[in-house]
């Protein structure tokens, strides 16, 4: 490793380097991921993943008990994927999460699947619309790493 990222990895959150290792594992196994990212108005999911496929997965990265307890969001979230996980650490203890949905374990470089969470098929139209938005997102954030100056432009 090197300065560099140890300057990275001092400057994000707990939930952001675990939201890295997801990312790293998803990479693995042939999904793009984009994080913090928003499928409808008020939701803002830690990681979604599209696959080679057109599956959507998304993944709820927890720090802690308590992060886990002030979520009263993430049923919102069901709706918009086909897939819905939970993503801890080694210490989180794993009884509190509801049952239904999936389980990874990991840290800020990488992640195992302990559960599949069970499939439930988004419709077609929302499908399109969610990939749709998932590539304009990507879209933007590629144009604003390579031109931090576009938002003054557009």
């Amino acid at each position: 490793m090197n300065e560099t990222s140890h300057i990275l990895d001092a400057n994000m959150m707990p939930g952001q380097l675990l939201a890295r290792g997801v990312c790293r594992h998803m990479a693995t196994q042939g999904f793009v991921c984009i994080e913090e990212f928003t499928p409808a108005k008020g939701l803002r999911v830690d990681v979604i993943a599209l696959g080679q496929k057109g599956e959507l997965w998304v993944i709820e990265c927890k720090s802690s008990k308590a992060d886990f307890q002030t979520d009263k969001k993430w049923e919102g979230y069901l709706e918009w994927c086909d897939r819905y996980f939970w993503a801890v650490d080694m210490d989180f203890p794993t009884d509190l999460l509801p049952e239904g949905t999936g389980l990874m374990i990991g840290d800020s470089y990488a992640a195992e699947i302990i559960c599949m969470a069970p499939e439930s098929k988004l419709a077609p139209a929302r499908r399109k619309v969610i990939i749709q938005k998932f590539a304009m997102n990507a879209a933007r954030r590629l144009h604003a790493l390579r031109d931090p100056m576009a938002r003054v432009w557009g």
